[in-house]
């Protein structure tokens, strides 16, 4: 963030605007929590906000300030236009490509003629915005909101529910904070957001022990369709529509399973793959531990992309030929071979 950028942004903010706030489609705690957290702050300038989000975001996220007010573009497709036409100045936060919207959504931004600004920690950002506070070594957007602010010199200005949106953005992204990129100065602003009245054991019992009785059982299903390749470091999980019927699927709930086959010794390399006949896609999230790199396999193998640890992509091939496409390219690009 230099100091070109942040004048602009200044010049920007230094006159009433009508701002929209934009999170990426299935947006999770980092996004949800830069959104809503920006949102409230603006409004603390004097600016007129609205947060519009692609599409609805989990039920375990809906106790975030202000989240109620949020609007949903595939839900009211007509409000979100309008609100989007009568802008002045655009905010995405968490992604940096507005195809992440979803296409519809992605369309609709693609002809405001308004300034956009992106705050955001992906790889290979796209060119669409005004001013571009883009950093991967960051390990959330939410982390880079606050710095964001504080550049701003607005820093007084968070509040308890600027700080729980925040701080909700920075442990959910971090894995509560045991990931790489969780630096020194990730747990200075987690400290200044304490201070600023973000309760963390509450924010924590509200996002991590709130779970309902299906989604445990959908856990257990996920557990148990577990495939472990230990010569190739490597586990995945199958996830088809039936078993999600099944027990009920409400979004958020398939939220963080990526991650128990990382918890199996000797494997550093997790994928889940969720079957959505709605979208007739099969949804693909990756992890890693160590030096394996998910962004670019999902980017080369699977029309996806993200963090070198962390990362989504998507096929549109059935459950078994995306299963039977995934060991063909597993055989060629694994962790052995690094």
């Amino acid at each position: 963030m230099n100091k070109t950028d942040i004048q602009t942004a200044h010049n920007l903010l230094a006159q009433k605007q009508k701002i929209v706030v934009i999170p990426h489609r299935n947006p999770d705690g980092d996004a949800m929590g830069s959104t809503l957290g920006l949102s409230i702050f603006l409004k603390a300038l004097g600016h007129e906000v609205q947060v519009i989000s692609p599409n609805e975001f989990p039920d375990f996220l809906a106790w975030m300030p202000e989240s109620q007010k949020v609007v949903i573009f595939e839900k009211t497709t007509q409000k979100a236009k309008e609100i989007l036409a009568e802008a002045s100045l655009v905010f995405t936060l968490d992604f940096n490509a507005l195809h992440r919207t979803g296409e519809l959504m992605e369309q609709t931004l693609k002809e405001l003629t308004v300034p956009f600004l992106m705050i955001d920690h992906h790889e290979k950002p796209d060119d669409y915005a005004s001013y571009i506070f883009s950093d991967i070594n960051y390990g959330s957007t939410c982390e880079m909101v606050y710095h964001f602010i504080s550049e701003l010199g607005k820093e007084d200005l968070i509040n308890q529910q600027i700080a729980s949106c925040l701080y909700t953005g920075i442990v959910t992204d971090s894995g509560s904070f045991k990931y790489p990129n969780t630096t020194s100065t990730t747990h200075r602003v987690v400290a200044s957001l304490l201070e600023k009245g973000a309760k963390n054991a509450e924010i924590h019992n509200l996002l991590f022990d709130n779970n309902s009785y299906n989604r445990l059982k959908l856990l257990g299903r996920a557990l148990e369709n577990m495939v472990v390749l230990p010569e190739l470091q490597t586990a995945y999980i199958l996830l088809s529509q039936k078993d999600l019927d099944e027990f009920h699927f409400q979004k958020g709930d398939t939220e963080g399973i990526v991650n128990y086959p990382l918890t199996i010794k000797g494997i550093v390399f997790s994928v889940i793959f969720i079957e959505n006949y709605q979208e007739k896609i099969i949804k693909m999230s990756f992890r890693s531990q160590g030096n394996f790199d998910v962004n670019l396999f999902a980017r080369n193998h699977f029309s996806g992309g993200g963090h070198k640890n962390a990362a989504g992509g998507k096929s549109v091939l059935s459950l078994t030929e995306s299963e039977k496409r995934f060991l063909e390219v597993l055989k060629e690009d694994n962790p052995t071979k690094l």
